[in-house]
């Protein structure tokens, strides 16, 4: 490629030199267009901006009055105003210099909530309880089944079958499982009209139990309870 070059810059044709060297001069001319991968170097407009004014307009971004403000909402003041500091285009230059291309405004900061857990160390101290439909034997027809387990060892403390849901029929389970196995320290449960009932309530503050329930739209506080049964949340049969 090289004894191609020096007889061309000596006078010799294109295609003298290519008959000479065997080299076609396609190649020659695909050799001048591959890229060096070396970028021309960008020459500063006429018209750029200085430090020192480029300084000045990162002051009057970062202003209180602009603060949170958007540069198109900067630029249109501005020039309510009379005054010119650059376009938008500028300003959204130098705020990514200065990695200030984000959200501007405001924003609340909410302290990260704290998930609430419930810890066993040791059989008796938390019960969970939930209610499952039961399909009974004829169509159309559906059972109440009250389970009651032990969260440390999944122990099945109690459970009942009903034709409705109580809640004064989960109390009187509840009652008949603490007198066999004890009261807990915590019982805990979804928020379902006979786990939040009165009477339910009133015995757990009797006997001095924590009541513990669901968070308001979190379907999977009740695992335990939900889990025993395969397929939870569907119905089961008899």
């Amino acid at each position: 490629m090289a004894a191609y070059h020096a007889l061309t810059a000596g006078g010799t044709s294109t295609r003298a030199a290519a008959r000479v060297t065997g080299i076609a001069r396609a190649s020659v001319d695909r050799d001048r267009r591959r890229p060096t991968g070396l970028r021309p170097v960008r020459r500063a407009p006429a018209n750029a901006l200085s430090a020192v004014e480029r300084a000045a307009v990162l002051q009057v971004l970062d202003s209180p009055q602009f603060v949170d403000a958007a540069p198109a909402q900067v630029y249109a003041v501005l020039l309510d105003q009379g005054l010119y500091v650059g376009s938008i285009a500028t300003m959204y230059r130098i705020l990514r210099e200065h990695r200030q291309v984000r959200e501007r405004r405001r924003q609340a900061r909410h302290r990260p909530r704290t998930r609430p857990e419930l810890v066993a160390t040791g059989p008796g101290q938390v019960y969970s309880w939930d209610i499952t439909k039961l399909a009974g034997p004829v169509k159309g027809v559906y059972y109440d089944a009250y389970v009651m387990i032990d969260v440390y060892s999944r122990y099945i403390v109690g459970v009942r079958v009903h034709s409705r849901e109580s809640g004064p029929l989960a109390e009187d389970m509840m009652r008949q499982v603490f007198t066999v196995h004890g009261v807990p320290h915590v019982v805990h449960a979804d928020r379902g009209t006979s786990m939040t009932s009165k009477s339910v309530a009133d015995l757990l503050e009797d006997l001095g139990v924590t009541r513990s329930h669901s968070r308001p739209k979190v379907s999977n506080d009740n695992p335990f309870s939900e889990a025993w049964l395969p397929g939870s949340g569907q119905e089961s049969h008899l």
